[in-house]
């Protein structure tokens, strides 16, 4: 058994993939190994320090056999650029202080993005008596280029920079999809690497026999988070709703507007729920026929968390977001896909669907193919012959 370390700008209660994905490996490590995360107070995605932590500097935590360390960060979602630089270097400091007066083990895995979280990491255990590990789960800042966030310039060359220097320090790189991979290979040729994906490892529910709807429509639901990328409101301005129904569920700044735009049209056939925990939201989708997956731009480097989560729950999948994504999608035969930014062509789909696509034994059929090829202890195998 060894003591590992696991720094990570998102972790529960805060939702999304980066926070699910750093939950499920420390979970999982912490079955052979003794395990801590040290992550900032919980803020993400309102900006906000959640209730029970504020006015505080630390606080430790056990979450399972995890023991999770919470350090002081200045959160911010504000679109003034030096106030969210200061809010990532506000945990930064916050690392340095934890490793000043604190021993730190041999092995540690920092994830990455935020980019200056890890470069501080990293400068600061750079030597030989530490084993670095990077989890790469987004490729910036080139992923802010396609997102808009960021422009090519001074601080995207120094960002460049950063990222080429995380990865010539770490030992191991570990990246959640093969263009990660592959782009980490163009900077650093000869870098140790390791294909994880955010498989998830909750027990798969029993697909049941179920009392068609009365709906004649199709139910389509969206559970995630509300923001810039993954384009939601646009996707209730532009999508054909003459066949479907929509659901969606989650929060983030794209919350209220729209909260506004349903109300203004009370006439389409859209149902905002709010957001629910994890395990209560897992019982609801499984009664959908489908789930919709669109991220705004094509990402590169970008699979969502949602496929392999869907997928194990047996739900039918329709994926708007191009990549990697789009092709373990058709490689998997999970559902359908549309091309990124094509709102033509995903409306011309919607409208040759029909709602007996979505019997019970194609989920069946999606969830063993899940069960068989997303398999979380096998690459955790995998990771652990490497540590």
């Amino acid at each position: 058994m060894k003591d590992i370390i696991i720094i990570s700008n998102y972790f529960p209660p805060e939702i999304g993939a980066a926070s699910n994905r750093i939950f499920q490996l420390s979970k999982d490590l912490s079955k052979q190994h003794k395990v801590t995360v040290i992550c900032p107070f919980p803020n993400y995605p309102t900006g906000k320090i959640f209730d029970g932590y504020r006015y505080k500097f630390s606080v430790t935590e056990t979450i399972g056999s995890v023991d999770v360390k919470r350090l002081w960060v200045f959160p911010s979602v504000s679109k003034n650029k030096f106030v969210r630089l200061f809010s990532m270097l506000s945990f930064s400091f916050s690392i340095v202080w934890f490793f000043m007066w604190h021993k730190i083990p041999k092995t540690v895995i920092v994830n990455s993005p935020p980019l200056l979280v890890a470069f501080t990491s990293l400068l600061f255990l750079n030597s030989k008596k530490h084993k670095l590990i990077l989890n790469v789960s987004d490729l910036w800042p080139s992923a802010g280029i396609d997102l808009g966030a960021i422009k090519k310039g001074l601080a995207f060359k120094m960002l460049l920079k950063i990222e080429a220097y995380n990865y010539k320090k770490s030992h191991l790189l570990l990246g959640q999809s093969e263009e990660i991979i592959t782009h980490i290979k163009t900077i650093m040729p000869n870098a140790k690497t390791l294909l994880y994906r955010n498989f998830p490892s909750f027990q798969a529910p029993l697909i049941k026999n179920t009392t068609p709807s009365e709906s004649k429509k199709i139910r389509v639901v969206y559970a995630g988070l509300l923001g810039v990328a993954q384009g939601v409101l646009k996707l209730c301005k532009e999508i054909d709703f003459n066949p479907i129904e929509l659901h969606i569920y989650g929060t983030g700044a794209e919350e209220d507007e729209i909260n506004n735009f349903i109300s203004k049209n009370p006439h389409l056939p859209i149902k905002f729920h709010g957001s629910l925990k994890r395990e209560a939201l897992h019982q609801v989708l499984i009664d959908f026929d489908v789930t919709i997956i669109p991220l705004l731009h094509r990402i590169y480097g970008s699979v969502p968390s949602k496929i392999f989560e869907y997928a194990r729950l047996g739900l039918p999948i329709i994926y708007f977001g191009g990549g990697e994504g789009e092709a373990i999608i058709k490689c998997n035969h999970l559902g359908w896909t549309a091309e990124a930014g094509n709102y033509n062509a995903l409306n011309e789909l919607l409208n040759e669907l029909k709602k007996e696509d979505f019997n019970v034994e194609f989920k069946r059929k999606i969830q063993s193919v899940s069960l068989k090829e997303f398999d979380p202890m096998l690459q955790l195998k995998n990771l652990s012959e490497l540590i």
